[in-house]
């Protein structure tokens, strides 16, 4: 499991290493992990031509000292100082005794232009807010320049805590972080600007919660639902979905696809596409009575393409078992009822949607996707599932929010949420906890996407159809 950590959590366990090392021994650990992932960049380090933007402060000093390990290799090292006058003595120093130069602002551009690789030491991970504007030229040169870009911790201008970018950053090739993943680093928009992401282990001892925690494939295969020999379907989980209307029958058709792929062991449908289910799975067992006649379920899945069927998201909000909210339903389900419900709720609202359940703009939401799903999972008293091109799941009584890993640009197709509605839906029947489902389901339909793609334009029922792919790959690791 990858996992990230807050910026007073990194600098604490920082200053607890620093007091027990020699001084300066820390700084040199980031540095030499540093230049080492240059030096892979570059292939080839003698005789190459690296520049290092320099702010004041660690930052600037762990990229000074890299640069010195780079020019005792024979690269010729230049470093920028935005801040002659804070610069880190130390690094400095070390800079020039291993013959780099140091230079000002001006021509600046022009030394970014005719490099090899430009590295980023210019804001620490306590910066906040974008570039200042003496910094915005230089991040503009290396975005134009066809030199590499790495930056040191992680991309300036960019909320190492948030992820959130407001105003001008460095966009990176590849970012070297140091002692643990800031969530920054996992979660759009800042994401985009990390590149490639390399940790370095500098020895930090870190709590046992983090802020953020990403599952890989081993993790989610100890999820995943297995029926044992004595297994019947009802025992494995029913899983009852309650979606589709007559101008969106496919919403329901979809559902069920992914719910049939989810680890329960019978899907009931309820609704007015009961033709169009059948038609397409006959296994699924149908009705046409309402929620509260439908038979027996471990799990509800509500609103996808259910239109304006208020009576139906309310009587599933009635029922004493897990709940899977969706779509229509995220608009029609009255917050009190889901408030007050006893069993677990799982809400899954794209970035639209969760802007109107917060009533702000979408914006805002897609800028600052961590304090919104953390804003919406406590406001309702749920476990969110916001979907987006960073999908975040964050529990219902706080701790870790959740980062999904996979997925590719080609899921944002119609249906897409549909399908990963009835696969979440199914693993709650299963008996996964909301969170465990969520981020499950999230993490192989992701999986499914990519698989069903393949570099190419992809519908929904293409990834409900590779999502077996998807659970194999996993559990076969």
């Amino acid at each position: 499991m990858r996992t990230a950590y807050s910026v007073e959590t990194v600098r604490t366990a920082e200053r607890e290493l620093m007091a027990r090392l020699p001084e300066g021994a820390l700084m040199q650990r980031a540095a030499a992990g540093l230049a080492a992932a240059c030096a892979d960049v570059l292939g080839r380090v003698y005789g190459s031509r690296v520049v290092l933007l320099v702010g004041s402060g660690d930052n600037g000093g762990d990229a000074l000292y890299a640069g010195a390990r780079l020019a005792r290799r024979g690269a010729g090292v230049s470093a920028v100082l935005l801040a002659p006058e804070r610069a880190h003595a130390g690094g400095l120093g070390a800079l020039r005794r291993a013959g780099g130069r140091a230079v000002g602002t001006d021509g600046a551009r022009e030394l970014i232009e005719r490099s090899d690789l430009v590295v980023d030491g210019i804001v620490g991970i306590g910066g906040t807010g974008g570039l200042r504007p003496e910094a915005v030229p230089l991040a503009e040169a290396a975005e134009r320049a066809r030199a590499a870009v790495v930056a040191v911790d992680l991309p300036s201008g960019v909320d190492a805590d948030t992820g959130e970018v407001r105003g001008r950053a460095v966009r990176a090739d590849l970012t070297v972080t140091f002692g643990t993943h800031k969530p920054g680093l996992l979660i759009d928009p800042a994401r985009e600007y990390a590149g490639t992401v390399r940790l370095v282990d500098i020895g930090l001892s870190l709590p046992e919660e983090p802020e953020l925690e990403a599952l890989q494939h081993a993790d989610v295969a100890r999820l995943l639902p297995v029926p044992r020999a004595e297994s019947d379907k009802y025992r494995r989980g029913v899983v009852g979905i309650a979606a589709g209307s007559a101008r969106y029958p496919g919403a329901a058709v979809l559902a069920v696809a992914g719910a049939l792929r989810g680890g329960a062991g019978a899907v009931r449908y309820v609704g007015p596409a009961g033709e169009a289910v059948i038609a397409r799975f006959p296994e699924t067992l149908v009705s046409d009575r309402g929620p509260k006649h439908a038979g027996r379920v471990q799990a509800w899945v509500v609103g996808p393409g259910a239109g304006d069927d208020v009576a139906t998201v309310a009587e599933v909000l009635a029922a004493d078992v897990p709940v899977l909210i969706d779509a229509d339903g995220l608009r029609l389900a009255e917050a009190s009822a889901v408030r007050d419900r006893r069993a677990p709720t799982l809400m899954t609202p794209h970035a639209g949607e969760a802007a109107a359940l917060l009533g702000v703009e979408r914006e805002q939401v897609e800028g600052g996707r961590l304090s919104a799903v953390r804003e919406l999972a406590g406001l309702y008293g749920a476990t969110v599932l916001l979907k987006g091109s960073t999908t975040l799941v964050a529990g219902a009584g706080g701790g870790p929010v959740r980062v999904n890993p996979t997925g590719t640009s080609w899921l944002a197709t119609a249906g897409s949420g549909d399908v990963l509605s009835g696969l979440g839906g199914s693993l709650l029947a299963a008996g996964l906890p909301a969170v465990d489902a969520a981020s499950a389901a999230a993490y192989l339909h992701g999986l499914a996407g990519r698989f069903a793609a393949d570099g190419a334009p992809v519908g929904a029922r293409d990834v409900a159809e590779r999502i077996a792919g998807a659970w194999r790959s996993v559990v076969r690791g």
